[in-house]
């Protein structure tokens, strides 16, 4: 294809490109915005766990220790294949180094468990079992796209509900959409991964202590909202 033919096409299509454009600004339009928003409790709860060899005379296992952590998790009903992992996929252990020159093994676990009263009761059977080196790494919604994808059809609902409302004591009717701009004005997931101060762990009374109570754990619900920007043209 020869430089004169190249250089047609690319002038038909600059042209065809601003037309467009001069189409669209030449229509006339209705501008709205639209929003929604909802509050989520994160069901995805990470805790985080460190066991680590008991530097006593009898020194207590870091196996020992997670056999009884493994029950005792399975009583809870907590599924181990599928919830537990551990951190260092390369070694299962960290060796740390004492003034002693004793080496003491450490193991970290992250277990996922679905909601806060799961959680109190993790750390309560921890705390029974002396592995006291817990807390909880993050937070997340399984379904948070969804989520957001549902705030967005909200959105546009209101948007057009708006527009239609602007347009009927003028006797006019809006046409389809010529123009959208979601507006997410934060990334929620990285909210809910890193705001882990929105989590409140209510400590024992002298009375629940004795009636052996699970701390009460409680999650900041996370609001979830959608901007949008909406074109209409008008008949």
């Amino acid at each position: 294809m020869g430089k004169l033919s190249l250089t047609i096409i690319f002038l038909l299509t600059t042209f065809i490109s601003q037309a467009q454009t001069k189409n669209f600004l030449d229509q006339s339009y209705l501008e709205v915005a639209g929003s929604a928003d909802t509050l989520v409790t994160p069901n995805e709860i990470y805790i985080k766990i460190l066991i680590t060899e008991k530097d006593t005379k009898d020194k207590s296992s870091v196996e020992e220790q997670e056999a009884k952590m493994v029950n005792a998790l399975q009583n809870l009903g907590i599924p181990i294949e599928k919830a537990l992992t551990t951190s260092d996929m390369v070694s299962n252990f960290r060796n740390y180094l004492l003034k002693s020159k004793d080496v003491l093994k450490s193991k970290q676990y992250i277990l996922k468990v679905g909601d806060a009263g799961t959680a109190s009761q993790v750390f309560i059977s921890l705390e029974k079992l002396e592995i006291s080196n817990t807390s909880i790494d993050r937070v997340d919604h399984s379904n948070l796209e969804g989520i957001k994808n549902m705030m967005r059809t909200m959105a546009m609902e209101n948007a057009r509900a708006r527009a239609v409302a602007l347009t009927k004591p003028l006797k006019q009717t809006i046409g389809p959409a010529i123009h959208i701009i979601d507006n997410e004005a934060y990334n929620v997931r990285q909210q809910l991964q890193g705001r882990v101060e929105g989590v409140v762990v209510r400590g024992y009374s002298s009375q629940g202590k004795l009636k052996e109570e699970s701390p009460k754990i409680e999650f900041e619900k996370i609001n979830v909202t959608t901007n949008i920007n909406v074109k209409f043209t008008l008949k």
